[in-house]
């Protein structure tokens, strides 16, 4: 490899300067209109969802290294990319708890307004890889009731722990979906929710996607949610982004621009992840630990006199009515300035941290202390 590598970058990816700097000359770039030319003398590329990878984009690069900054892969060609011998990495559960924080945030913030106790739900999972299987594992230590839907794993490890589709629709109060985007094979997961399966929800749940948005056939939501007002629907993804429907985003509780795992320490943690697969495909020592480039969080720590409403530090954290409103805010818009919009929500995102961030003291409660402990906050030791 000749000189200085010539490293081109999603705009959108934090912490490249202090993580690749010295590794080469960084060129950061719209990750959605990335071009064959503007990639045509590179020797690392990185990217985000937004960017689809393959022979269309490198063909006749010298581009010999990839990197995706999220947890997902659908938007690679690996099989191309591994047939011109070009090395790719991903990373995964970089953001995944960023995204179990959103649906915890989202879930405590129905239960106050609704009025039912969070704890109380049966929570559906489906989908149990990075994200899904951390969401499991935090409801789980909440003391809550959970159904774990995910064929392929069940295929692999046997059925007795696993529930079908069907008793996931039927049977919970909350259903957060969390698969990848699958189109073909055993398992595809393209419109997994359909005309024909939506109405078996069960009265009254929450359905929320926070996975990829053409999971659920966004045209049959949209109808069944005109029939079915009880459903309280939470949508972070949408079938035809950066496009979103109005009529849809209507019929939302919550409607958020594709951000559930945009908390700056998921980001930095994903750019952490590149750099550590660059240092080896380069054979180079990891020299920068990613506590190195995570910044001090605004609020460090609350203390509160013996009790504490769990939704406070909640908010602390991650509201996510401030992305709702702003999306919302895009929607009058005429679509080709709507989809520009939608994407400079994601580019220019408030700085957001995850509940780890911030610690809690004062507590005399061992209940709620263990409660917000199994949330992912902090303790103060006494």
């Amino acid at each position: 490899m000749r000189g200085r590598l010539k490293i081109v970058a999603d705009e959108n990816i934090p912490a490249l300067e202090p993580l690749f700097g010295e590794l080469g000359d960084l060129v950061r770039l719209p990750g959605r209109s990335m071009s064959a030319d503007e990639l045509a003398d590179a020797d690392l590329l990185l990217v985000r969802s937004v960017t689809r990878v393959g022979e269309g984009l490198l063909a006749g690069s010298r581009v010999g290294f990839v990197g995706t900054a999220t947890i997902g892969t659908d938007h690679l060609d690996t099989g191309w990319l591994e047939r011109q011998n070009i090395a790719w990495c991903s990373a995964p559960g970089c953001n995944a708890d960023a995204v179990v924080e959103y649906v915890l945030s989202a879930l405590w913030h129905l239960a106050s307004e609704q009025g039912f106790d969070p704890l109380s739900r049966t929570f559906a999972v489906v989908g149990a890889g990075n994200v899904g299987g951390r969401l499991v594992q935090r409801l789980r230590a909440l003391g809550m009731t959970v159904l774990v839907c995910d064929p392929p794993r069940a295929d692999r490890e046997g059925a007795e722990g696993f529930v079908s589709l069907e008793q996931a629709l039927e049977q919970a109060d909350f259903i957060s979906l969390h698969t990848p985007l699958i189109r073909e094979g055993e398992h595809p997961t393209y419109h997994l929710l359909n005309d024909s399966n939506l109405q078996q929800i069960r009265q009254g749940a929450v359905l929320l996607n926070a996975g990829r948005g053409p999971v659920i056939d966004n045209i049959a939501l949209e109808a069944l949610m005109r029939g079915r007002r009880d459903i309280s629907l939470v949508l972070d993804v949408w079938e035809n982004e950066p496009a979103v429907s109005p009529a849809l985003a209507a019929l939302c509780r919550i409607a958020t621009p594709h951000i559930a795992g945009y908390s700056l320490d998921g980001k930095i943690r994903g750019t952490w992840m590149l750099y550590r697969e660059v240092c080896r495909w380069l054979g180079r020592e990891v020299s920068l630990p990613l506590e190195s480039v995570l910044p001090l969080p605004e609020v460090e720590r609350i203390h509160c006199n013996g009790q504490l409403d769990p939704l406070k530090p909640i908010r602390l954290t991650y509201d996510p009515y401030r992305d709702d409103r702003a999306l919302r805010a895009t929607l009058g818009l005429p679509e080709a300035e709507q989809r520009l919009a939608f994407d400079r929500l994601r580019k220019e995102y408030p700085v957001r941290r995850e509940f780890s961030s911030l610690e809690v003291s004062g507590l005399e409660s061992e209940t709620q202390a263990a409660l917000l402990r199994a949330l992912g906050f902090r303790l103060a030791i006494a």
